[in-house]
């Protein structure tokens, strides 16, 4: 039985819950020192600050107190069953995008009832099982996506629950990477087609239309992107109802950015009572799907410094981390503060901080300025979403662990890779 876990007092500012804060000179998780942790565990290692994911899970839902609201965590950003099973504690409901991310859901015991399952590829067998699993809806993403739910459930002799995701052409100022909203983009059914689609579902023996759904993409720093797309949206939800094909929930995506260097998203009050403005006359039930913004700023990437090479051009420090630990900043350039465990006074140096891997888009860091020698450890902040999630084993690397903080106690949630474990699979000729 899951239980419900206690509010922890703590400030929010700008999404970001700062649990990782140094004292007596010394980077710490809560209360536990990061070069402790290193001393246990060994590095690149992932930390994480529960009481920081709690804080970011309740301050995104404070906001929405009083409303039919359901907070379903985007999985992707970080699928560890202990962070889940710790949203599911809290309440949250889950947003999905594969059959192995059902699974983990249902390990960590996350409600199926508050599961919705988007991705533009699913599978039948990936149907078939979210169907047996019972959640609460499907986020179809084209019309042939529709015509085989329909084929699946119907050999089932069930009925599925969907909402389709409707692409606005909106653009969310954001990476390309990561912008879903644009006609450009392989996400969703065009605006212009979604009526014409609806329709099509309406008529369907084993769908059931629910929903809207919209996500316009990740790491938005503004509210107008969203209120845009809102708009569009709402003119569907009406249209829709004239022709007698009535919406029970509106999911407005995910999305919500954090702070990596400079950048001000707004706070999450301030974003859901923009929502909320919009729906003052709407009786329906609002979906939220935030990912990087409850986990992001809750987790660091713990690298120890193996080797300072200095060279006519550039100065570089090798750490035991590399891209396939952390692939952001070589996949979309991305930032990511990088700072010393135990900063050192005197006189910097500017750095490249370069991983071991053989490719020379191997970078965590440009030209940090740092005091370093070799052997210290750095921690890569706002690590805790796309980190570990989109890790790899490229160089026959094994993942790195991943610990929970909790107070003054330390959780081992995921074990390092060992060499033979990436090869377990694999069979000689014979």
């Amino acid at each position: 039985m899951l239980k419900n876990l206690p509010q922890p007092n703590l400030q929010l500012k700008n999404n970001n819950v700062n649990e990782f804060d140094f004292k007596n000179g010394t980077l710490h998780a809560e209360n536990i020192a990061l070069n402790q942790i290193a001393e246990e565990f060994n590095t690149p290692c992932y930390v994480y600050s529960k009481a920081a994911l709690m804080q970011a899970f309740n301050d995104f839902s404070a906001g929405l107190i009083g409303t039919n609201h359901l907070v379903c965590f985007a999985v992707k950003a970080n699928p560890n069953i202990a962070i889940l099973n710790l949203f599911a504690k809290l309440g949250a409901g889950f947003d999905i995008v594969s059959g192995g991310e059902l699974a983990r859901v249902l390990a960590a015991g996350g409600d199926p009832q508050k599961i919705v399952f988007s991705g533009v590829g699913k599978n039948a067998d990936e149907m078939r099982s979210a169907l047996n699993a019972g959640i609460f809806c499907f986020n179809v993403e084209s019309a042939s996506e529709l015509n085989r739910l329909n084929q699946v459930a119907g050999e089932m002799g069930k009925i599925a629950p969907v909402s389709l995701r409707v692409n606005p052409n909106v653009d969310a100022k954001t990476h390309p990477y990561i912008s879903t909203g644009l006609k450009n983009n392989k996400f969703g059914v065009a605006f212009e087609d979604a009526i014409a689609v609806y329709e099509q579902a309406a008529a369907m023996p084993n769908i059931a239309v629910h929903g809207v759904d919209c996500h316009i993409g990740s790491q938005i720093t503004e509210l107008a992107p969203f209120i845009e797309a809102l708009d569009l949206i709402l003119g569907l939800v009406d249209t829709l109802a004239a022709k007698n094909i009535p919406i029970s929930h509106i999911d407005v995506g995910g999305g919500i950015g954090i702070t990596y260097s400079d950048e001000t998203p707004p706070e999450f009050k301030t974003y859901a009572q923009a929502i909320l403005a919009k729906l003052t006359h709407k009786n329906v039930k609002i979906l939220f799907e935030p990912g990087r913004a409850l986990v992001g700023n809750a987790g660091v990437l713990l690298t120890k410094v193996e080797y300072l090479k200095h060279t006519e051009s550039k100065n570089f420090a090798i750490v035991d981390a590399a891209m396939n630990d952390l692939m952001r900043p070589a996949l979309y350039d991305a930032y990511h503060n990088i700072v010393a465990v135990n900063p050192r006074d005197g006189e910097t140096n500017v750095y490249e901080i370069v991983g071991p891997v053989c490719e020379s888009g191997d970078f965590l860091g440009h030209d940090r300025a740092l005091n370093l020698a070799e052997g210290d450890l750095l921690a890569i902040k706002s690590a805790g979403a796309y980190g570990m999630s989109m890790a790899s084993n490229y160089n026959t690397r094994g993942r790195a662990a991943e610990v929970m903080v909790d107070g003054d106690k330390l959780h081992l949630i995921r074990q390092r890779e060992k060499a033979a474990d990436l090869f377990a699979l694999e069979h000689l000729l014979p």
